[in-house]
């Protein structure tokens, strides 16, 4: 392996701390070298060798500095990637990349125009339950498919402390939140598609911005897929349902890794990644030869968020395609905003 790439974040709240910094650390492919904290000065308790600086300039126009990490509130992304692309940076911008497809698209160009690679954080392609819902698709047990119910429940009535997620600002709401893991899984398996549409609603008390979502999203040959993310669910329902000519497949949500980061574990446990027990997905399908149902318990691979890591290494250094694309997030964006 070449030098590994030296890499700053913008921030070590709960998505740095959790999300960015121990796969930046554990990674070969990469040196932790720099985070900015304008308050609270809590990095180096992990990461003795790191360079905590106050601002975000800093961190941004640091000379050594090959990548640097958007994981600021929603409404900063697009400023703060532009000025990193700028400064002569690679950048890996946590969702949404931006509040319009607009401006993502420009993020996009201006990568290309000064020769740097734009990366948008969907780490929840490599969740273990999304993983067993590809590995089922791919092995086609379902045949034709005909429904696909997408969900992100949550029972949160409270309004949370952050102004970003909670006031009327770009890029804020349960659609902006949970909205670009959802659609950015169905994108991924499915394409864009040919049509959609869109409710939201604002239902816990005082709420500023809106707590409930649904997309019908339409695609060929009659395929309905149905997105939900919702803030007051109080018995969440499955996860994945997937229905199809021959069968159909349900799973929970039942991915450990944020839980697993939170409570401080290693990426490279051995632990790391896997599921609880009792958690496998549920496939039922008729058995062709005695037109009977068979019922069959999928268990899923290890969650694996090094892997966006390791693209990111991949496409820097090598040149290999990102698989996150441009295309992926523009058709993300459009249907958002």
């Amino acid at each position: 392996m070449d030098q590994p790439i030296k890499t700053g974040l913008l921030a070590f709240g709960m998505s740095g701390r959790i999300f960015h910094a121990p796969f930046l650390n554990a990674n070969p492919g990469f040196s932790l070298e720099a985070v900015a904290e304008r308050h609270t000065k809590k990095a180096a308790q992990f990461y003795p060798n790191i360079k905590s600086y106050d601002t975000l300039e800093e961190v941004i126009n640091h000379p050594d500095l090959e990548l640097v990490v958007v994981n600021t509130p929603n409404y900063t992304h697009f400023e703060l990637a532009k000025q990193v692309l700028q400064a002569g940076k690679h950048v890996l911008i946590e969702k949404p990349i931006a509040a319009t497809a607009a401006e993502a698209k420009a993020l996009f160009d201006l990568g290309r125009a000064v020769n740097r690679e734009v990366f948008v954080y969907q780490n929840r392609r490599w969740d273990s339950d999304f993983k067993a819902v590809k590995e089922v698709l791919e092995m086609n047990y379902l045949g034709k498919l005909i429904e696909v119910h997408f969900r992100y429940d949550r029972w949160r009535p409270e309004i949370g402390p952050k102004a970003f997620k909670e006031k009327p600002m770009p890029a804020s709401g349960i659609l902006y939140d949970l909205g670009p893991h959802l659609l950015d899984q169905v994108i991924s398996l499915f394409g864009k598609p040919i049509a959609f549409s869109k409710n939201t609603g604002s239902f816990r008390h005082l709420t500023e911005v809106p707590d409930y979502t649904s997309v019908h999203l339409q695609y060929p040959e009659n395929l309905n897929i149905f997105v939900t993310a919702s803030l007051l669910v109080a018995n969440p329902l499955p996860a994945f349902v997937i229905h199809g000519t021959r069968g159909s497949f349900i799973k929970k949500r039942a991915d450990v890794q944020e839980a697993q980061l939170d409570k401080g574990m290693s990426p490279l446990d051995l632990a790391y990644g896997l599921e609880e027990p009792g958690m496998d997905g549920e496939l039922t399908c008729i058995d062709p030869e005695t037109e009977t149902m068979e019922a069959t318990k999928i268990p899923s691979m290890k969650g694996d968020f090094m892997a966006i890591f390791d693209a990111v290494y991949h496409s820097i250094c090598e040149g290999k395609p990102f698989p996150v694309t441009e295309e992926d997030i523009l058709t993300q964006l459009a249907i958002i905003e």
